[in-house]
């Protein structure tokens, strides 16, 4: 999934070239061309599809080679329910026993070995019509995070497979540090594997408007009609998350308990702890970067650009795009409006 804009990553995240895009690790890799490679592990390339906003098609071929025909566009955004919904009819057509592994573009994983263990783990587990999400252990109390409730009777081992009791999404501080004291709640990763037919038995039982909408009965998929019956498709379909539209109502869903070094990626303060820190906790992304006096701050800006900071303690410092942001760490979830502001919108 390649369609969101990354926000939250403003100014180097435009809506023009979303984080997805983009090198933001410095390590001359952008985050999709990573998930790519990654995936490349688990499936033969020409079996990755990406399912992105019709804006980014060319994007995505130049980044990662993939052939047009793995590039699925939507014509506008719907949230994932029917980007998930139509992957799954069109894959199905190709191969009605197909296994499916839905991830986000925009994420880091460090162990991919690991991750890719986990995966092997969730298809065999989806095999009986499971539907398979990965639980990531939580390293803190984060309200940013959906966290899954599961039955850790018989233990917490990572790599286990448990009965998912439910859903929560981002909780307020005190719930989250109850769950993380706990020990049977994981983050939600928003990896999902399951059976191409039990995404589209799901969305039939409890989700028939959207079923009806994504079910061609004409058999449109991998033809020169797909394009045409998608757009109206999306068109009419309302906006709804997966998590919403299958997830919640569903009662075969299992979790495997993960740990593989993952972030969503979701802000720069997520970005800042995977970051190497010097030895006053600045994570720095600059080829001629220079700090005085300064603590715990993270620093991005172009390669080559020489930056002198004084004084800074806790701050999110970057240039993109012809835009300087300086602002405190503990904000940045105002960078969504301060954006909005600065671009005028």
């Amino acid at each position: 999934m390649a369609g969101g804009i990354g926000s939250r990553f403003w100014p180097m995240s435009q809506e023009s070239m979303p984080k997805q895009f983009l090198d933001v690790l410095g390590t001359g890799r952008t985050l999709i061309q990573m998930t790519v490679d990654r995936l490349c592990k688990i499936a033969p390339k020409e079996q990755i599809y990406v399912m992105t906003n019709v804006d980014y098609a060319d994007l995505v071929h130049e980044q990662t080679g993939l052939a047009y025909s793995q590039i699925l566009t939507e014509p506008e955004r719907k949230n994932t329910a029917p980007c998930v919904a139509y992957a799954a009819h069109k894959i199905a057509a190709l191969n009605p026993n197909a296994n499916l592994v839905v991830a986000p573009s925009d994420h880091l994983i460090l162990k991919e070995d690991d991750f890719v263990s986990i995966i092997n783990t969730a298809i065999e587990t989806a095999q009986v019509g499971q539907i398979v999400t990965l639980g990531i252990k939580p390293s803190r109390p984060d309200t940013g995070y959906g966290y899954i409730e599961f039955d850790a009777s018989s233990g917490t081992d990572i790599g286990s497979v448990k009965d998912v009791v439910k859903f929560t999404e981002k909780p307020d501080l005190g719930k989250a540090e109850q769950f993380v004291a706990s020990g049977n709640y994981y983050w939600n990763s928003g990896i999902f594997i399951w059976k191409a037919s039990t995404v589209i038995n799901g969305l039939e039982q409890f989700q028939p408007a959207i079923h009806d909408l994504f079910c061609s009965k004409g058999n449109d998929y991998n033809t020169g009609s797909e394009q045409e019956f998608v757009n109206h498709a999306f068109r009419e379909v309302e906006s709804i998350s997966i998590d919403y539209a299958l997830l919640e109502p569903s009662d075969n869903i299992s979790v495997v308990l993960s740990d593989f070094g993952w972030s969503d990626l979701g802000t720069w303060g997520s970005l800042y702890t995977h970051l190497h820190h010097d030895e006053n906790g600045n994570g720095v992304i600059g080829s001629d970067v220079h700090l005085f006096d300064s603590k715990n701050n993270i620093v991005n800006v172009p390669k080559g650009k020489k930056v002198v900071l004084q004084g800074l303690e806790d701050y999110i410092v970057v240039e993109a795009n012809n835009t300087l942001m300086v602002i405190k760490k503990q904000d940045e979830q105002q960078i969504k409006e301060f954006s909005k502001i600065a671009e005028g919108n």
